[in-house]
């Protein structure tokens, strides 16, 4: 499977996107919306991610992000996180377009990242609109931003739209280029509909996933393999002068 990979890799000649899932950042041992240490068991994900959760009690969900906010920032990138980094680095990948809301594609080294459902390190104003960027959960439950009103998660909720900038950039790109699928259930649209549109355009598309998902039928290579330990192996052979 790793040589058929490389190959692909080669054949796109830098014409290449990466779109990333949960599935990327599970091997930095980051948790899904309740994790598997039950604190959060008794609420569905539903009830905090939403605008109308947020509107009726601010503290709970700010609770929940904090929560969250601490795993994202004491986890490291895995070596599918560093794989994409060298692959922009050397020209092989254009851009990382991720349905994460963690900061771990940048801090692995990766420039150009999309993120389409938001970012959790950034908290945004109620108010006047203003972004801030944090590296660690905020001392006051609900923050309150310089203007006065309350700051909510810089991220896209259940019921809200994903942002037209981002998601335009996205869809173009698939349109252009090949497609890199890692770590994603392919379920949750409208991100779900890019390899498709990919595809739809004469692209290739290349799965990486331990689970059968929706682009697995359309994919031109599918890997059946955990992200983490399928590019470990790959993080000395991508870095090597010669290649590709």
């Amino acid at each position: 499977m790793i040589s058929k990979f490389l190959e692909l890799v080669r054949r796109c000649s830098g014409n290449l996107v990466a779109l990333t899932g949960a599935g990327i950042s599970a091997d930095s041992g980051i948790p899904t919306f309740r994790g598997k240490d039950g604190l959060w068991n008794k609420y569905r994900p539903e009830e905090l991610a939403t605008p109308q959760a947020f509107a009726k009690n601010p503290r709970l969900v700010w609770e929940w992000y904090a929560w969250r906010m601490e795993k994202v920032f004491s986890a490291r990138p895995n070596p599918a996180h560093l794989a994409l980094a060298i692959m922009e680095r050397k020209g092989l990948l254009k851009a990382v377009i991720t349905q994460n809301v963690d900061n771990l594609h940048e801090r692995a080294g990766s420039r150009n990242v999309i993120h389409l459902h938001g970012r959790i390190d950034e908290m945004r104003c109620l108010g006047c609109d203003r972004i801030v960027r944090v590296a660690k959960p905020p001392k006051a439950i609900p923050p309150v931003c310089e203007c006065g009103e309350m700051m909510r998660p810089n991220v896209v909720w259940f019921g809200e739209a994903l942002p037209e900038r981002e998601l335009e950039l996205a869809m173009s790109l698939c349109e252009e280029n090949s497609v890199l699928v890692i770590g994603t259930s392919a379920v949750v649209y409208p991100a779900a509909y890019l390899p498709h549109h990919a595809k739809r355009n004469g692209n290739m598309v290349i799965e990486i996933n331990p689970d059968v998902t929706p682009v697995t039928d359309i994919a031109d290579l599918s890997v059946r393999e955990r992200a983490g330990k399928f590019f470990e192996p790959l993080l000395p052979i991508l870095e090597e002068e010669g290649f590709p």
